[in-house]
């Protein structure tokens, strides 16, 4: 069994807060240096052991005509059928939508637009509708409704099974902006299934640094694929890009069909690199920033650990932040090391084999990214030590 001091909980400060994260030591440092370093827009090393791992996010289960499937367990639920559900939502009019007996949120006529109590950004969302089974009217007539991201974007909701119409006001449009690629509706009567990823504009000091985009699948088929925004979409007029709501109400269209809806769930998405995240290319100022933060959780978290261990430990920030206070301890730390293993005997060298190799990659790796200095004194003393020994012959 491994020993339980070979196990360490260290954290990471990621942009939303500090995330545990599990380091096992030993095996696990020749790991932490093995892909390249940190770089000037990437403050994570390739493969990096020490980013935070995703969270856990248990799946939920896909919908059949018959009944709705279920969210994942991180979604927050607008809509599942039961009565409660109806408080999720609210409107200007004394006229409301409906629950059915059967469970589902049913426009009424003349009720005007819904809104959801709840206001979000950036989303996942999943919404599922079906028109009615009596076919009525023809082009933009016929189960008509809409699904508003921001107040700004509508995903268009409309009976198009055998129903020509303008394209870009089509089922899965992003109205008037961009027509769906793909008609993967099934017929009147049937539940459509919406699965919608959003991204909102971003702007700094009054510039877009992000057009924002829409990804839409109708019933699994993708019809929309990043679209741009282009400031949203609208009626007749064409839209201009500007600034989104950094968070909003979700938006359900009433225009006078009896569109119904059911199993409408989404989940906030982590901010981009634009706007904080610290996963993708990030500006030099961000990604700095990150490793410097990095450095200074790995090196107090160094001072948990002992030996070759902790030498190790301190080294790994190196990775992350140059810091001269931080070299002259590794190289202090390493002399000491080289100083005692001199005077150790054949057989306590062999004891220290593994750790002893372990710290050789790591100043192999170290001084081939120029982490550390060229002059660096321990790592061709420890390359005579193990080539005394005769390690590298062995296998």
């Amino acid at each position: 069994m491994q020993n339980l001091r070979s196990k360490t909980l260290f954290t990471v400060r990621a942009a939303a807060g500090i995330v545990p994260f599990v380091s096992i030591l030993g095996a696990a440092h020749a790991d932490r240096f093995y892909g390249d370093p940190p770089d000037a827009n990437h403050p994570w090393a390739v493969h990096d052991s020490n980013r935070p791992q995703p969270p856990r996010v248990e799946p939920g289960t896909f919908s059949s005509q018959e009944k709705q499937g279920t969210p994942p367990s991180d979604a927050i639920v607008l809509f599942d059928g039961a009565e409660g559900s109806l408080a999720n939502w609210t409107s200007s009019k004394e006229k409301k939508w409906i629950r059915t007996e059967a469970g589902t949120l049913q426009c009424t006529p003349g009720a005007g637009d819904i809104h959801s109590v709840a206001e979000f950004g950036d989303c996942q969302l999943h919404v599922e509708w079906t028109a009615p089974t009596e076919v009525r009217g023809n082009s933009q007539g016929r189960g008509n409704s809409g699904i508003f991201l921001a107040g700004e974007t509508e995903i268009q909701v409309l009976d198009n099974f055998d129903n020509p119409t303008y394209a870009d006001g089509f089922a899965g449009s992003v109205y008037g902006v961009n027509p769906p690629m793909a008609n993967a509706l099934h017929k009147p009567g049937e539940w459509q299934v919406y699965d919608i990823v959003f991204r909102r504009p971003v702007y700094k000091d009054g510039e877009e640094v992000d057009s924002g985009h829409v990804t839409v699948f109708v019933n699994g088929v993708l019809v929309q694929d990043s679209t741009p925004l282009e400031g949203g979409g609208g009626h007749k007029s064409r839209s201009k890009p500007k600034p989104f709501p950094e968070k909003s109400r979700l938006k359900l269209q009433d225009h006078g069909n009896t569109v119904q809806y059911r199993n409408i769930w989404y989940r906030p998405l982590v901010p981009r690199a634009v706007e904080g995240g610290t996963d993708g290319r990030l500006s030099e100022e961000a990604a700095m920033a990150k490793r410097k933060e990095i450095a200074a959780s790995i090196r107090e978290d160094s001072a948990e650990l002992r030996g070759s261990e902790r030498l190790l430990r301190v080294m790994e920030s190196l990775c992350y932040e140059q810091d001269e206070e931080t070299l002259k301890r590794v190289a202090e730390m390493s002399d000491r090391m080289i100083a005692r293993l001199k005077q150790a005997s054949p057989e306590r060298l062999e004891e220290r084999k593994g750790n002893l190799m372990q710290v050789r990659s790591a100043f192999r790796y170290m001084l081939n990214h120029k982490l550390l200095p060229e002059g660096f004194a321990a790592a061709p003393a420890l390359e005579e030590l193990i080539e005394a020994q005769g390690w590298n012959e062995k296998k």
